[in-house]
């Protein structure tokens, strides 16, 4: 699965909040959502973590930690269908004249000293990019890291790359926590 974990990040590191000008670009850009949806089929249950690891239709993998609150899990097994909906939030801030990083795993360092619910980030993931080209009009968006790898997405939402332009560097940090419902599929 650690291979497929920057396409996970990079799929969720451009979108938006609403209210965000580009007079506001110093200002960390944030987006928490509780709608963020995933559907596919159990590959693996792990009673002593209390994830789900799925397989979305696309083939991508998906690791979701459900709590304690969710009974159904439980009577989940490999090989059923299900839909989740969990928590995530995505944070763009401006770093000028930072250095570029490499995907770095901040999971640990998340959760360390975090008590109850706030201890259940399943996964968090930084890197700071350097922006390379950018197109309001078809809403894209292109940039590097540290590996010298091209990344180029469609933004889903305009005002995430207004006031962006190439030469910009960018932290992003995007978490992942758990699991708020969970349902199976027929």
């Amino acid at each position: 699965m650690p291979s497929m974990v920057p396409r996970i990040f990079v799929a969720w590191l451009l979108v938006a909040p609403a209210g965000m000008s580009a007079q506001d670009q110093a200002a960390p850009r944030v987006d928490v959502r509780n709608v963020a949806v995933v559907t596919g089929r159990i590959d693996r249950v792990d009673p002593f973590s209390r994830s789900v690891n799925l397989r979305t239709a696309e083939g991508m993998p998906y690791s979701v930690f459900v709590g304690p609150e969710l009974k159904i899990f439980d009577e989940l097994r490999a090989g059923d269908a299900v839909t989740v909906r969990i928590t995530e939030s995505v944070v763009v801030a401006l770093r000028p004249n930072a250095k570029t990083t490499v995907l770095q795993d901040s999971t640990a360092a998340a959760n360390k000293g975090a008590r109850g619910a706030e201890a259940d980030v399943i996964q968090q993931l930084k890197a700071t990019v350097t922006i390379e080209n950018v197109d309001a009009a078809k809403q894209m968006i292109s940039y590097k890291g540290a590996d010298n790898r091209s990344v180029t997405r469609v933004v889903p939402d305009r005002r995430l790359i207004d006031g962006l332009k190439p030469g910009d560097t960018v932290e992003l940090t995007y978490t992942r926590e758990r699991a708020i419902e969970l349902t199976k599929n027929p």
